[in-house]
């Protein structure tokens, strides 16, 4: 686990409250686990604006709508899975959300379709890049700024410096079309890793947190992260990002949710394996979803390896977890 200070959560508190304009009468729905900081630090959030938190004991999208309507809740936190399990959730019709003011939300990006869906009803998106070991804060992505600028997680927060470095650890510029690992310097950074020592000289150095995160960081300042460090493919010598091949495969028409990992390949060497989830109606397969990603991607980056699944795993926050589809799904390819 990550050990926090009393004054780094305060500074967590300071930096969120920058991007922020809740207010006192506010009502904040706490859905997910209280161990998640995306639960934690909105709680301490409350105390210093004076707002009302409704703390929910399980996560589930019917109670969410109840609670919500009951409670006249005006904020709440969902990452973009839940957002669009919501949107399928019959009690989004039959459901007053009106006293809905905006969603936080992280751990992916918003799909342009899903920003517009919310925006019709009223509800501003506001994206965040954090990591339990940055107490939360990263960067912000205003909504005002969410549809020009989509895959970016925002600019970094007010007490928060950012730099870029590639695999030497050279700074790459503001600006550069190269992508680096993004590291983190505030008062708001974890102490260490409870007992972990090695782990902790790892990740924190001369006051940078490496959060192994793989991103670009264009002119105006806005960073686009293209994937985590470990996750990266490595095909045929060329790097394909994930994330990247995800993003793809969540606007086709056909796809509910979709996640890619690499599989061994002889030939390659590693191989993208695309796992998607149907959209309601529909029943992709892999011819179709191959010749969506030929029309939107590189021809070296299309998968050749496609999957069709009930469900994605994820964790209690929704978070989803690939190393359980890395056992599902061990390869290697037949190529």
């Amino acid at each position: 686990g990550a050990v926090h200070s009393h004054d780094g959560m305060l500074w967590s508190q300071l930096t969120s409250m920058s991007t922020s304009d809740m207010r006192g009468d506010d009502r904040w729905l706490l859905a997910l686990p209280m161990f998640h900081v995306g639960c934690l630090n909105p709680t301490s959030l409350l105390v210093h604006r004076g707002a009302t938190g409704i703390i929910m004991r399980d996560l589930d999208v019917g109670a969410m709508f109840r609670c919500i309507e009951q409670e006249k809740v005006s904020i709440f936190m969902a990452v973009p899975a839940l957002m669009q399990f919501m949107l399928m959730a019959p009690e989004m019709e039959q459901t007053d959300i009106s006293s809905v003011r905006w969603i936080a939300t992280g751990a992916a990006p918003v799909p342009v379709s899903l920003l517009h869906d919310y925006e019709q009803r009223g509800i501003r998106i506001f994206q965040a890049y954090g990591l339990t070991e940055s107490c939360g804060p990263g960067t912000m992505l205003l909504h005002e700024d969410a549809e020009s600028k989509v895959g970016s997680c925002g600019k970094p927060q007010m007490h928060t410096e950012v730099k870029i470095i590639d695999g030497k650890g050279n700074t790459i510029p503001q600006g550069s079309s190269e992508a680096g690992e993004l590291l983190i310097a505030g008062r708001h950074l974890m102490k260490e890793y409870w007992n972990k020592p090695e782990a902790t000289a790892e990740a924190l150095q001369d006051g940078w947190l490496y959060t192994g995160d793989i991103c670009t960081w264009d002119e105006e300042g806005f960073i686009t992260i293209c994937d985590r460090k470990k996750d990266m493919i490595i095909s045929g010598g060329e790097n394909i990002y994930p994330a990247e091949l995800e993003n793809v495969l969540a606007a086709c028409p056909e796809v509910q949710e979709a996640a890619v990992i690499g599989v061994a390949s002889q030939k390659w060497g590693e191989t993208p394996l695309a796992i998607v989830v149907a959209a309601p109606g529909t029943s992709p397969t892999a011819e179709s979803l191959k010749a969506y990603c030929k029309e939107n991607l590189a021809g070296y980056k299309v998968p050749q390896l496609y999957e069709v699944v009930d469900a994605l795993p994820r964790n209690p926050s929704g978070k989803l977890l690939k190393p359980k589809l890395r056992d599902q799904f061990p390869g290697p390819a037949p190529f």
